[in-house]
């Protein structure tokens, strides 16, 4: 299968056209050096921080106020979490199911670099399609400034149209590990599972969530006298869905060079657990 995609400014898909090719290639540059910036990004916090509270971090022994701060935030995300709109609850009742339809078998190499799940989101992209919904695999980069590392992150969107407007919904595979901390306090932890393993919603709730997370990962870190690592700042976060976009509607079969075993048993590993997540029984 040929691939089919398209460039998208974040915000809009409507004007989702692009007809400066060199300011794609301006944009696209940076794809190969994303790992290299986060890395480097690491690496200088570390050793800044010696793995102990810098100057821009919330130095304190756990106490009672952070525990009830945390449990406020739980009560926030919990509501957040629930707050769907009816477009919102049958996609994700259709996206739990076509998970759940997928087999082995039917994930396929789409890259010959690492897959990092990929093969999922074009098996769930191919088959809401074939479900009537516009849907497409996005990858978004974007170029580090200031204290934010550069990036990119692969997800997948659905474009509702109702009475002549339109709304992008977020598909997230892997929503949890956006928030993973080192040495989480308990009720952080409990937050952290709280949170669907698939992420299904709009830009506007999805944003609200960040929000709330960025602040309980501080109180978590601020409880242990941990420095706040930028890469699990709000800005940065926030660009993993807010940048601009490339979308895929097919894999570019050019990009495949041959089986790669060992990663492919990661991505069935990785529809393993979303299927387990979605009925356990």
């Amino acid at each position: 299968m040929m691939e089919c995609s398209l460039w998208v400014v974040a915000g809009d898909h409507q004007n989702n056209t692009n007809s400066n090719n060199s300011n794609n290639n301006n944009l696209w540059r940076f794809s190969h050096e994303s790992e290299h910036d986060l890395a480097l990004m690491v690496s200088d916090f570390l050793e800044n921080n010696g793995g102990s509270a810098g100057g821009d971090s919330w130095c304190s022994s756990e106490g009672e106020s952070g525990f009830s701060d945390l449990i406020h935030l739980a009560d926030k995300i919990s509501y957040c979490k629930h707050s769907l709109g009816q477009y919102e609850t049958d996609l994700l009742s259709v996206v739990h199911s076509l998970i759940l339809s997928i087999s082995e078998t039917d994930l396929h190499f789409v890259k010959s670099v690492p897959c990092n799940a990929s093969c999922i989101r074009y098996s769930l992209v191919k088959l809401l399609r074939l479900s009537g919904y516009d849907a497409a695999v996005c990858v978004s980069k974007w170029q580090g400034s200031g204290k934010v590392p550069g990036g990119d992150h692969e997800y997948i969107d659905v474009v509702n149209y109702n009475n002549g407007s339109s709304e992008r919904l977020i598909i997230d595979i892997d929503f949890r590990s956006h928030f993973e901390i080192a040495r989480a306090v308990d009720s952080y932890d409990r937050i952290l599972n709280s949170l669907p393993v698939v992420y299904v919603g709009s830009l506007t709730r999805l944003k609200q969530l960040l929000q709330l997370m960025v602040e309980a990962a501080r109180l978590s870190l601020k409880q242990n006298s941990m420095p706040f690592p930028p890469w699990r700042s709000l800005a940065y976060l926030q660009a993993k869905w807010h940048s601009s976009y490339q979308q895929h509607f097919a894999p570019d079969e050019h990009n495949i060079s041959g089986n790669i075993s060992s990663d492919h048993k990661q991505c069935n590993g990785h529809l393993r657990r979303l299927q387990f997540s979605f009925n356990p029984n």
